[in-house]
């Protein structure tokens, strides 16, 4: 565990959703308080679904502020995953209503921001901060798929959350895509295969 005690206030960002096929990337960023203690606080995907949403439930009402970047499939396709990525996490933390003494940003990619940042490669295990940033982002983007899931039922966006499972790439070939699929990604996956066309 990465400890920087002699920060009094510092916010944790992480992104989930860079590598499906369909829907939006989101990012999060979240302050919370230094003696917070919660033992579902750690990486969102060694949570089960039930313990996720607790621990949401529990960051959302006792973080002292957090943020949420949402950038959706179109935007993803015009710019790249990595910029909308990037663009995701800035807006996360300009939501943020509390002032920052720095910025632990999940993985290894920097953000235009004025605050002091450091990057973590695994970041999400490492620091309680970026695992709240995950479980956040996590359950907000999974309640996003599945609101797409009552809209396009035949996908299965409720079960993967629109990643490339077999299932999903079965439903595609027969259904091709619909208006959330990430067009760019489809391409180079059935690109050899001329499956589908856009």
């Amino acid at each position: 565990m990465i400890k920087y005690n002699f920060y009094s206030s510092i916010a944790g960002i992480d992104e989930v959703g860079r590598g499906p096929l369909a829907g939006p990337v989101v990012a999060c960023a979240v302050v919370i308080p230094n003696d917070m203690h919660c033992k579902f606080i750690k990486d969102s995907k060694l949570l089960t679904p039930s313990s996720r949403v607790k621990a949401y439930e529990y960051l959302t009402e006792h973080a002292l502020s957090y943020g949420i970047g949402i950038v959706d499939e179109q935007t993803i396709d015009t710019i790249n995953i990595r910029n909308a990525t990037k663009r995701a996490m800035e807006q996360a933390l300009s939501l943020l209503h509390y002032t920052v003494e720095l910025v632990l940003i999940d993985g290894n990619m920097e953000i235009d921001t004025e605050l002091p940042q450091k990057t973590i490669v695994d970041g999400d295990r490492l620091h309680p901060s970026i695992s709240s940033a995950s479980i956040i982002a996590k359950v907000y983007r999974d309640s996003i798929m599945e609101r797409y899931a009552l809209q396009y039922p035949e996908y299965g966006f409720a079960k993967h959350k629109g990643y490339g499972t077999k299932e999903h790439i079965k439903a595609l070939l027969k259904y091709g895509p619909c208006p959330i699929h990430r067009k760019t990604f489809l391409n180079k996956i059935f690109a050899k295969q001329q499956k589908l066309y856009f």
